[in-house]
C-alpha cells in the first residue's frame, strides 16, 4: 500500500470539470436554511443563495429537493448566515459530518415565527415562501421566498471558496 498526498477521489487535473472549477473560485455565503419547531425541525446548508432588495425583498436559493428541509415544502423558514465558528455545524447540516442527536443539538437555537434561529451568527432572515412555484435548475430546486424580517448579527460571515470555509473580515465596513 502506498500513501499519497493527493485526494483519492479527485480526478486528475486534465479530467476535472471546468464549470465546477470556476464555480469553486466564486465565493459563496454559507447559510443554514431551517424550518419547523421541536422535533419537526429540518435544516440544510445552502451556499447557492441570492438576496435581492426591492419591494418586497426576496431570497433565492438552490435547494436539494430530496433534503429533509424541503420534504414538506415549507411555507416559512430562516436563512441563518453562518460565521467562522460554525464550520462543523455547516458540515453537519450538509450531511458530511456526524451529529449524534441531529444537527440542531449543535449551537444555541431559538424559535421564531419563521423557524429555528441560530445564536451568534452574522445575521438571519425570516422568509415566507413566494407565490412563484419552485422549479428544477441544474441539479437543484430554485426556491424563492419573500423576506419579512432581517436581523444583523455581530459575527463575521463565512464563505465557501475552493472547497474550504473562509471567514470574511470586512475592514471598516458596517
Amino acid at each position: 500500500m502506498t500513501i499519497h498526498s493527493d485526494h483519492p477521489f479527485v480526478p486528475p487535473e486534465g479530467d476535472r470539470d471546468p464549470l465546477r472549477r470556476l464555480r469553486g473560485r466564486m465565493p459563496a455565503p454559507v447559510t443554514v436554511w431551517a424550518t419547523g419547531t421541536g422535533r419537526s425541525r429540518a435544516g440544510l446548508t445552502i451556499s447557492s443563495v441570492l438576496v435581492a432588495d426591492g419591494e418586497p425583498a426576496r431570497v433565492l436559493g438552490l435547494v436539494d429537493a430530496d433534503s429533509s428541509f424541503w420534504d414538506e415544502g415549507p411555507e416559512a423558514w430562516v436563512v441563518n448566515v453562518l460565521g467562522a465558528e460554525h464550520r462543523f455545524l455547516a458540515d453537519a447540516f450538509a450531511g458530511t459530518a456526524p451529529a449524534p442527536g441531529g444537527p440542531f443539538t449543535l449551537g444555541s437555537w431559538s424559535d421564531s415565527d419563521w423557524g429555528p434561529v441560530l445564536g451568534a451568527t452574522a445575521g438571519w432572515l425570516g422568509v415566507r415562501r413566494a407565490d412563484a412555484p419552485p422549479r428544477q435548475v441544474g441539479w437543484g430546486l430554485l426556491v424563492e421566498g419573500t423576506i419579512e424580517h432581517v436581523e444583523v448579527g455581530d459575527a463575521d460571515a463565512m464563505v465557501h471558496l475552493r472547497g474550504r470555509y473562509q471567514e470574511v473580515r470586512p475592514s471598516g465596513l458596517a
